[in-house]
């Protein structure tokens, strides 16, 4: 969200005019209204007001524009927080005069801890970035410094509220018995939670989303022994939250109890079975606001995760038949191809636009040429890895292309090969590997086309859970690739170049 709040103050700025200050608060307010609807009231109006002292130097065209949009989302969000109490409404109406204090209602509230800290940093970087505005170079730099630390203001302004709000809501949740309804959950392919009416077993419309994280109350080991113990067990329980986060499909429907009334933006207590049988119920608290779904919007959500469950099935299918009708192979590999060269040539082209964007100028200050250099650093990392990757399975396991040479990952200690979003993901046991390229999901569903990255996740997924699927001899050397790091040298080198004789 923050980025696209970002976006939409750089758009207002360069297509609109805006003065970069009033852009930089109106990206604070579309971040507001797309996360914090209770700060809209204070900030709509502000942004009215420069917006009106700014009028005379603006075209009136983009005047009623951004005016229009603020008046509207206003609007729109006052609607939307006048429906809170007849949400509040029915779900009292709901629980009917069942009520009980939360599980974990006398254990230490965690619920804004990490929201409060962040804020309060991301608060001190913008007043030293707006302290020391004036030592920049250029009048251009000083107002863009002061641009950033107003929107670093808002963002930080952004993060103490919901750390405040969340906490108030919380405790207010644990201090008195609280309304109790017997509902279904699920966790989408994301990791968030569907929340559905204990009747909808097939789970056809989902009633909100929320954010849960579990509840532990285990108490500190009393010696060494202990301690190891724990941090198995420990190690055991974080493999399987990661290959819960990885599952690129739904998990499945469990039934739950919920301590609190629903509403937008409230907190709430659950108590659900566990995906795994073997382990005790869980005890969960949102750490982000309950989102209620109109009816519209909660059909058309399952119906794209069933779209989605049933794409991932065609894809494991055509898979696991192009696997097994393959005659059996000693070695097997994948390399990059033209998707990646083309992701290759838009991270390089980004870079290039960079430097004569700033090159430009008759004298660079240090700042940039430093942060063009951090810049370069990362492009050296990435671009061989997407010019030159290759994975290579043989019957001991995978062998990964790295700057530092081929890595072997045993066929046991991988935990997952997903295509999520634009990347391709790999993770085994204590490390993870990935790379990106472009995807258009729309076309290749319209054209019946098959990513790339899709194929190659769902034939290893196969030959994963499989073994009588997988190569049969061992790879040699040449086959598994060259380390990556001369081409990263010689990048390094070349962008130096660049930096020492342009900057």
């Amino acid at each position: 969200m923050s980025t696209f709040a970002l976006c939409a103050g750089a758009w207002a700025a360069m297509l609109g005019g805006l003065w970069p200050f009033v852009a930089a608060g109106f990206a604070v307010y579309v971040l507001w209204v797309l996360a914090r609807p209770e700060l809209v009231w204070a900030g709509a109006p502000v942004l009215l007001l420069v917006l009106a002292l700014e009028a005379p130097s603006l075209p009136r065209v983009v005047t009623a524009v951004v005016a229009f949009v603020v008046v509207v989302t206003w609007a729109a969000v006052a609607v939307r927080l006048r429906a809170r109490s007849r949400q509040l409404e029915r779900a009292l109406e709901a629980a009917g005069d069942t009520t009980a204090r939360t599980p974990d209602a006398d254990a230490v509230l965690q619920r804004g801890r990490f929201l409060l800290p962040l804020g309060l940093t991301v608060l001190v970087l913008g007043v030293l970035i707006g302290a020391t505005a004036g030592l920049w170079g250029t009048a251009d730099d000083q107002r863009g410094s002061w641009v950033v630390a107003i929107y670093l203001a808002g963002l930080a302004m952004t993060a103490l509220a919901s750390a405040w709000l969340g906490r108030h809501r919380a405790l207010a949740l644990r201090r008195a018995p609280a309304p109790v309804l017997r509902v279904l959950v699920r966790d989408d392919a994301q990791g968030t939670t569907e929340v559905y009416a204990a009747d909808d077993l097939a789970a056809l419309r989902p009633l909100f989303t929320v954010d849960l994280t579990s509840y532990d109350d285990s108490e500190e080991p009393d010696d060494d022994e202990d301690d190891e113990e724990d941090g198995e067990a420990d190690d055991e329980e974080l493999e399987r939250l990661l290959d819960a986060v990885d599952d690129d499909t739904p998990g499945p429907v469990r039934e739950a109890v919920l301590y609190g009334a629903p509403f937008d933006g409230a907190e709430l207590v659950v108590v659900s079975a566990d995906e795994d049988p073997d382990q005790p119920p869980l005890t969960e608290w949102s750490t982000s606001p309950v989102r209620p779904l109109s009816p519209s919007a909660g059909m058309r959500r399952a119906a794209k995760e069933k779209a989605r469950e049933e794409q991932n099935r065609q894809l494991e299918e055509q898979a696991r038949e192009l696997v097994v009708d393959r005659s059996p192979v000693p070695v097997r590999r994948w390399r990059a191809g033209w998707l990646d060269w083309v992701a290759a040539a838009l991270l390089v082209l980004w870079g290039a636009w960079f430097v004569g964007l700033w090159f430009s100028e008759s004298a660079m200050p240090v700042w940039k040429l430093a942060l063009l250099g951090v810049l370069g650093l990362y492009g050296v990392v990435r671009v061989p890895v997407k010019l030159a990757w290759r994975i290579t399975a043989d019957r001991s396991g995978l062998w990964v292309t790295g700057l530092r040479g081929p890595q072997h990952v045993p066929w046991d200690d991988i935990r997952s090969v997903r295509r999520q979003s634009f990347e391709l993901k790999l993770r085994w046991r204590g490390d993870n590997w990935s790379v990106a390229a472009p995807r258009w999901a729309w076309f290749e569903r319209r054209q019946g086309l098959v990513h790339p990255y899709d194929a190659l996740a769902a034939e290893l997924t196969a030959m994963r859970t499989d073994p009588a699927l997988r190569p049969t001899g061992e790879s040699t050397a040449p086959e598994r690739g060259r380390p990556l790091w001369p081409l990263a040298v010689l990048l390094g080198l070349v962008w130096a170049a660049v930096l020492v004789v342009w900057g």
